[in-house]
This record gives structure tokens, sequence and C-alpha cells, in this order.
């Protein structure tokens, strides 16, 4: 049991850290448990987790922080990116919505 707890964390699948042999990254695990307020129980029983991958997701997230806010930053900028290379038609703009 103890080297799946060293394990829980991983980047094999991934760019970004995510819970081991899941594509739940620890990023979501963050958004949806600090920025939603998502019971930890709940987020591991939808997704078929251990509640203790949740925590050392959390753990991992916080522990990191520079990195983190790499990955974080990678995210943004490859979503402004995507948006703008959207060609909508002239006159129509989602963020005004």
């Amino acid at each position: 049991m103890a080297e799946r707890d060293t394990r829980r964390v991983a980047r094999d699948l991934m760019s970004e850290p995510h819970i081991h042999g899941r594509r739940i990254s620890v990023r979501q695990v963050y958004a949806l448990v600090e920025e939603r307020g998502e019971d930890p129980e709940a987020i591991a029983d939808r997704y078929d987790l251990d509640v203790a991958d949740i925590y050392h997701a959390l753990a991992y997230y916080h522990d990191h922080p520079r990195e983190m806010r790499t990955v974080e930053q990678e995210r943004d900028d490859a979503m402004e990116g995507f948006r703008e290379s959207i060609v909508r038609p002239e006159g129509v703009d989602p963020d005004t919505v």
C-alpha cells in the first residue's frame, strides 16, 4: 500500500499532474473542491476514486505552487490561442452574450 501512496499523482498520461492511472488532473480536483466547494467524498464517488486520491491531489497542488501556476498559465495560453483561432461571422462576439 505504501508504494501506491507515493504514486497517487503522476504525469504519464497528460502534460500536467493527474491522479495516477486516471485522466482527472490535480488542477481539476482543486477546482472542484476548493473553488466550487464540492465535497471530496462526492468527487471520489463520482470518479470512482479513493477519497485519499482526492486529498493527495490537493496536497500536491499546495505542495507545488510554482508548478501549478505554470500549468495554469499554459492552460490559459492554450485556451486563448484556441479562442483566437475560431473564425466567427462578422459582428459575433461570444464575450458579449
